[in-house]
């Protein structure tokens, strides 16, 4: 089977994951339009909820990361029998782990958002959104781990069909609550929560059967007996690295948000919030495609260095870096070609529009760093080298990210412009560090099974 998914061709496993990608962000955007029809405080206590639980569910991709990783070394390594353990261990521990945040979840959420300082209007529905789906996160936790299974084992296309089930599910649920037969109940927020939760469920029973029949091995206690301590070691090594890098990108991300609310005050505007907004959507398409590639290239690289066949994966990696780099390049120059006008979609206002253009030319640049990190970060992690691209991500977006957002973007009073000048100057500078690492090959021998 390892060399069946090593030597398969990258767009068979690529295309059902841009698929994903791509009904994962059109999910998002129905839901938001559906409730800004319904109600605008309900677009805000959901965003609001979203937002923490968003940052919650980070810390489950600490296993289900590394899970994907495990699966696909030991498939190349041929070592089928460890991975019964592997999946046990994974789906136990994320289980735990969200049980636990939900009972946080469910009986702390309102001096949560107290914290967050959530406006006081909008909490009552933000509490019973997080109470709801909080509640039931459980779901969404075991589902990624199943999901990195599933991938690993070069079945990409079972992500594809649970996506689309969800979003048929969702759009109908949520017509059905807030515009439809079940209107006259009044639910609302606490409507769409359920029609969320219910989803999710589905989802996971559908990705259970699909285990049960579509993959060659089994969950169960009697692989616990004795409790595979190397496993769990292995999940965690590979996952906390993985969590933080996650976790260092969010925080960063969050205080630039800030920072762009400073130059609002000192503009005395929000076009530079809203442009930072409607961008941010416009390059969403562009690196989805690098994404999805890279997200292939990592399953052929977690087989290849299964094997021990480190020049595969290094040509692998290498063919579909320049493949992605034209992709979101060309996309990058076509997207800023047409700013004028697919801004235009958005906003009527000429400070939007004329701020947007530059902001989306400064994007070509930055998608060149961007697209570089995403193929060969993801490698590298595949590989086994996953402390590197943390510990570079934590100071490349502190000391060029952040501090040089603020110093341009306020200090130097270069507004917007600034800040994504700053972003750009921080992924080019992992793209060249990490191509070089590549290319030098230390991330060679970090493999991280053995067949004792």
């Amino acid at each position: 089977m390892g060399k069946d998914i090593k030597n398969k061709n990258i767009l068979e496993l690529s295309w059902p994951i841009f698929v994903s990608a791509f009904l994962g962000i059109m999910l998002g955007n129905v839901d938001t339009a559906m409730l800004s029809q319904y109600n605008e405080n309900a677009v805000g206590s959901v965003g609001n909820a979203n937002t923490i639980l968003g940052f919650l569910t980070l810390t489950f991709t600490i296993v289900s990361s590394a899970t994907g990783i495990l699966t696909a070394q030991y498939l190349g390594a041929k070592i089928k029998d460890r991975l019964n353990q592997v999946y046990t261990v994974s789906v136990l521990f994320n289980l735990v782990l969200s049980v636990f945040i939900s009972l946080i979840l469910y009986f702390l959420n309102e001096p949560i958002m107290a914290l967050l300082q959530v406006p006081p209007e909008i909490r009552p529905d933000a509490s019973i959104y997080m109470q709801i789906v909080g509640g039931l996160i459980f779901a969404q936790s075991i589902f990624s781990t199943f999901d990195q299974i599933f991938r690993n084992n070069g079945k990409t296309k079972i992500g594809m069909v649970l996506a689309l089930m969800m979003n048929i599910i969702n759009l109908v649920g949520d017509y059905s609550v807030l515009y439809g037969p079940l209107k006259v109940f009044n639910f609302g927020v606490a409507g769409v929560a359920m029609v969320t939760a219910v989803s999710r469920i589905a989802m996971l029973i559908v990705a259970i059967i699909y285990f049960i029949f579509k993959i060659d091995g089994s969950i169960g206690v009697k692989y616990l007996r004795p409790f595979p301590t190397d496993i769990l070691k292995k999940l965690l090594g590979l996952g906390i690295p993985t969590a933080g890098e996650n976790l260092c990108y969010n925080l960063s991300q969050i205080t630039i948000v800030a920072i762009v609310n400073s130059i609002c005050l000192m503009e005395n505007s929000t076009v530079p919030l809203n442009t930072r907004v409607y961008c941010n959507l416009l390059c969403g398409f562009t690196y989805l495609v690098p994404m999805a590639l890279a997200l292939g290239t990592q399953i052929i690289v977690g087989h290849s260095v299964g094997g021990n066949d480190y020049d595969f994966a290094y040509k692998r990696v290498n063919k579909s870096l320049k493949i992605s780099l034209i992709i979101s390049i060309s996309i990058a120059v076509i997207n800023c070609l047409l700013s004028p006008f697919s801004l235009g979609i958005f906003s009527n206002n000429s400070a939007v529009i004329e701020l947007g253009s530059q902001i989306m030319f400064i994007g070509i640049f930055l998608e060149f760093g961007r697209t570089t990190n995403i193929v060969i970060i993801n490698s590298m992690k595949a590989a086994g080298d996953v402390k590197f691209p943390t510990i570079l991500a934590m100071c490349s977006m502190w000391g060029l990210s952040v501090l040089f957002a603020f110093i341009l973007g306020i200090v130097f009073n270069l507004g917007l412009r600034g800040v994504w000048i700053a972003m750009a100057a921080d992924e080019i500078f992992r793209g060249v560090v990490v191509a070089v690492r590549w290319k030098r090959g230390t991330w060679r021998g970090k493999r991280v099974v053995s067949e004792s």
